[in-house]
This record gives structure tokens, sequence and C-alpha cells, in this order.
């Protein structure tokens, strides 16, 4: 739904400098709930619910639920009041190079005072989705998102057409989506007892807990879109259009993130915690281990297949409208380096997760201090040359440096310990990965015969593409002796 939420858009928007004004606007609170939610405070927050869990009563964890509850959402709506009264500040400071053109400043501006609450909403909302997590009910919390693209698509199809500004529309979109998710959680929070009522409780030692890991995190994770902030912000100095090329381009490529990896993250970091609690530490290893292997299975192909076929990809759902083959040509020049990346996106969700089930948030934050500086510094060096495209590789390279860097810290602490078989599944996955790369290379025609051909008959060739390779990759994997039944068991064998 987030795919067919991006077409419409395209469709009725397009690339425009109203666009790239709002997407700064989403982007803000979009980056805050990486830090407030699902960033620091659900890797802060989890462990300790789950030890809650397994040491306390339900009593007991009910009150720290409450206390939690009634903290966070302070916080929150503090941050929310002072951005609300300072929206061109907060735009300054986030895209300074809309300083230079009015238009695009005073739209993102007013689209900002529209969309902030979204940060209140949908941090409350990962709050009520970790609890959730926690009790093993996955299923609700990872539908809940699908309604922020339900509200999107409404709202660009139904309001647009009778506003002054259209893409305001969507900024009421991102309002709407937060009353619609957190109301949505509620009733199944009801179920489990924990919807209770909220109190400010800054002693409860649950509450110090969580706050002491969140410190230190909310710049420690989700490098991956810090680093998208980073790049909008020298984005914002370059032409019209750069902003929305990279959130086109963007969007796309984590598609397997959002789908695989971050599912695959979710489920590993309760796991890992109620291990740790029990001191299981050879289990804890072990999850560890699988989930990297599932990331690298589904990380692999979907890098080079997105590196391969984007610019297929992007002319065939994006190629409409107000979104012209010169949009296509340019974003194609960033999803390809986006694409680079796309590996070490999925892999970092699993080593930060084997830290922060940990209760060790000092280390992520290492490892992201050094990748930020570095991604910094390749934003300087290759946005002259290769202008947006310059900002997305410097993105991927960044985050691979990180999850290189996580990997080695969990592997001298004697957190993992690499199974014995990893040679040979490298060996199967570079067999795999090849067959399928010398597929594409081999049927797939040039960017321009793409843009040529009738949507209809682009989808259709894609989609043969796509499958193609899939069916190639998994045929590949058998051959070569991977036992997929084997495989996708997350139990500890010792075959």
């Amino acid at each position: 739904m987030g795919l067919v939420r991006d077409m419409v858009i395209a469709h009725v928007f397009g690339a425009s400098a109203a666009m790239d004004a709002f997407w700064v606007a989403f982007r803000i609170p979009n980056f805050m709930r990486r830090l407030f939610a699902e960033g620091s405070f659900s890797q802060a927050f989890v462990p300790v619910l789950a030890k809650y869990k397994e040491c306390h009563t339900h009593e007991e964890t009910q009150d720290f639920v409450a206390g939690m509850m009634g903290t966070l959402g302070t916080i929150l709506l503090l941050v929310t009041i002072a951005v609300e009264l300072a929206t061109p500040l907060v735009v300054m400071l986030f895209a300074p190079g809309y300083l230079r053109d009015p238009y695009r400043f005073h739209q993102a501006s007013e689209m900002l005072r529209i969309t902030f609450p979204y940060l209140f909403l949908i941090s409350m909302t990962a709050f009520a989705g970790s609890l959730l997590n926690t009790y093993n009910k996955f299923a609700v919390p990872a539908f809940t998102p699908v309604l922020l693209n339900f509200a999107m698509i409404g709202t660009a199809l139904l309001l647009a057409p009778h506003l002054p500004q259209p893409v305001h529309a969507l900024a009421w979109g991102v309002f709407l989506a937060g009353v619609l998710q957190l109301s949505f959680q509620i009733p199944f929070l009801k179920q489990l007892k924990l919807m209770v009522r909220p109190r400010i409780q800054w002693r409860h030692p649950g509450v110090i807990r969580v706050l002491k890991l969140m410190v230190p995190a909310l710049f420690g994770v989700s490098v991956a879109q810090i680093s998208v902030l980073v790049d909008t912000l020298f984005a914002s100095f370059l032409p019209i259009g750069s902003v929305s090329w990279l959130y086109y381009s963007d969007r796309l490529t984590s598609f397997p993130l959002g789908i695989f990896g971050v599912a695959i993250a979710t489920v590993v970091l309760p796991h890992l915690s109620q291990h740790k609690a029990k001191e299981d530490l050879a289990e804890f290893s072990h999850i560890i281990d699988w989930g990297l292997r599932m990331v690298l299975l589904i990380g692999m192909p979907a890098g080079l297949g997105l590196l391969i076929l984007s610019g297929p990809l992007l002319s065939s759902f994006y190629l409409s409208g107000a979104f012209s083959t010169f949009d296509v040509i340019m974003a194609n020049k960033s999803m390809m380096m986006f694409a680079i990346g796309v590996p070490a996106f999925m892999v970092v969700k699993i080593l930060a997760a084997g830290f922060y089930a940990n209760q060790d948030i000092k280390t992520p934050v290492k490892c992201a201090a050094i990748a930020m500086g570095c991604n910094v510094v390749i934003n300087m060096a290759l946005i002259i040359p290769l202008r947006h495209a310059g900002l997305a590789l410097s993105t991927s390279l960044s985050s691979t440096l990180n999850a290189v860097l996580l990997a080695v810290f969990l592997y001298r602490r004697g957190i993992w310990h690499c199974d014995p078989h990893w040679k040979r599944y490298a060996l199967q996955l570079l067999i795999a990965n090849a067959a399928m790369v010398v597929f594409l290379f081999w049927l797939s025609p040039s960017l321009a015969t793409w843009m040529q051909w009738h949507r209809g008959f682009r989808v259709e060739m894609l989609l043969s593409l796509v499958f193609g390779s899939i069916i190639l990759y998994l045929i590949v994997l058998r051959l070569t002796g991977l036992n997929f039944r084997h495989f996708l068991s997350a139990r500890k064998r010792d075959s």
C-alpha cells in the first residue's frame, strides 16, 4: 500500500517545488518518530518491558506501563508545542537551502504546522505496538502503518481538488493517519488489560531505566533514516525536484527493508530480550545468527535487483501524470546509489537489536556517530560531481560502515558466534545472486526502451523479470543444497 500511495502522489503532484516542501514537512516529524518511537524508545522500552513481564506480576507491569505512557506522552506533548510555536526556525534548521526560495520555505512551514502533531500520535501508536509485540501480538502493529497509506491516498484524490493549495491535502492526510493508527490499537490493548490510565512517574525504577537507555540512543538508532535526513539538508541547496527524486528512489529501495527487514527485526528483538532475561546466551547468539542469515537471503538479491531494475521500476510505477520522463531519469540516478546499501540497511536492524536486548545503547551510538561523520564528509565530497545521486551513495556507504562496526563489536564481545556453516552459506548466496544478475542483465532492455512502452506493457515485463529472477534464485539455492525447511526455522539445531 505504501507503493500504491507513492504512485498516486507521483501521478497527482509529480516532483514539483510544492512536493519538495511537503517532503520536508513530512520528513521532520517522521525523522523524530524514528528517534522517539521506533528508534530509541522502542529499543530501550521492549527489553525493560520483557523483564517486567517475565519477573513481575501483571499489576506491577500495568503500573510500569502507566508511568511510561504518562511520562513519554508529556515529553512528546512539550516537543510538539515547542515546534508548533517555531515552525519556520525548524524548517530553516532541517532545510536551510529553502531560505533562498521563499515559496518552498513558506509552504514547508505551513505544512509542518499540520503534520507535526503526527509525532505525538504515531509515537503513542508505536508505544502501543511495542506492548503488543512483547505479548506476541504482531499482526495488529504490522497492519497499522497501512492506515497512513489509506489516509494519504484518500486525501490526495478526494481533498486536494478542493483546496487552494492542493498539496496541503497530503499534510492533512498525515494528521488524519495519526488519529486512525492510535485509535485502531486501543481495543487490542484493552484485551491484554494494558490500556491503563497514564501517570507521570519520573521516579519509577522502570521509567528511569528506559529514559537512561533512551538518552544516548536518540542519536544512535536508525542511522539510515538520519542519513536520509542529512541528505535532505544537503538536497535543499540543489535544484527544484532533488528532494522529491531522493524521496521516490529511497521509497522503492526501502520496500524490502519495510516488508522483510523491519518485520524480522521486530520479531527478533522481543525474543532476544526474553532469552537475555533468562541468561540463555547460546540461544541469544543463535537468534542473531538466524536473523542475519534471513536478511541476507532477502537483502542481497533485493539490492542487486533494485540496482539493475531501478529505471524499469521507476518508469513502471511513477511515469504518468505530473511525473515526467526527466523525473524518472533523475530519480534513477539516486535509486541505483540507494540500492547499493539495501543489504546493509537490513543487517543493521538485526545487529543493533543484539545490543538493545543487552540494554547496551552506547555501542550502537559510537558506531552510528562514526558512520554519520563519514556520511557528512562523503556528502560534501560527492554533492558537486554527482548532485543528489552522490547524497544517496553517501547514505549507502555510511550504513555499510555502520553494519561492519556493529558486527565486529558483537563478535569481539562474544555476544554473537558465527555458525560453522557460514562459509557454505555465503558461497550458496554468491552463486544464486550471480545467476540472478546474469538473468536480469541478459533480458532487461535499456531505460529509453522501457519509457517508450505503454505503461501496461512495462508492468507486464517488469513482473515477468521480477518473478523470473525470484524463481531462478530459489532454484539455484536449492541446487546448491540449501534446505529451506531447515533454514527458515529459528529453532536451534545441531546439524
